[in-house]
């Protein structure tokens, strides 16, 4: 059953006046989901896309990566969530597959959409658009989460948008030293 906010906006009788954290609220395992799943697709596809490009500097190297972590990551994301939702005694069976269903789903697309600039744009340009929007997802994640927290969204973004630089860094750069220690 979900379970409202309240824990995290602080007094019911605000939360139950405010109808703009009323519409917020999904379900736990809906929102479970799609806040990991979206996340680990935007970071997941982000460094790897990196990596290869940096390493092999090949389109179907790279499209071929983005479209096995689209199908294979979202499901073992999806089984992951499924399991760590199933080790928590209060999780009902409803909450534990809408977390599975919503991981799988946005891993799915968040992953696949970074495939398009590819596809329409040379190889180079693609990677540049694809991280923009990956970058601008989490930034609109990390703004929801914030207003779900009843936060300030800066901090939040700020946090989410470093550890993904830093994730795409240090592709890249493990991309560039496979490419120079195995060509």
């Amino acid at each position: 059953m979900s379970r409202p906010l309240e824990s995290r906006a602080g007094d019911p009788a605000t939360f139950a006046a405010d109808p703009i954290a009323q519409e917020t609220v999904i379900e736990d395992g809906t929102r479970t989901g799609y806040f990991f799943g979206t996340t680990s697709g935007v970071i997941t596809t982000a460094g790897l896309m990196t990596g290869l490009y940096a390493g092999t500097a090949s389109l179907v190297a790279v499209l071929g990566g983005i479209f096995v972590i689209a199908v294979s990551d979202a499901l073992s994301d999806a089984l992951g969530i499924h399991l760590a939702h199933e080790s928590d005694p209060n999780s009902t069976k409803r909450s534990i597959w809408q977390a599975t269903l919503a991981t799988f789903v946005a891993k799915l697309v968040v992953s696949s959409v970074f495939a398009v600039p590819l596809l329409l744009f040379s190889l180079a340009t693609g990677i540049y658009i694809a991280l923009g929007i990956g970058l601008l997802v989490l930034i609109v994640l990390s703004i929801q989460l914030a207003g779900i927290q009843r936060v300030a969204a800066l901090p939040v973004v700020l946090e989410h948008v470093g550890i993904a630089v830093l994730v795409v860094f240090v592709s890249h750069w493990i991309g560039v030293w496979v490419r120079l220690t195995f060509t």
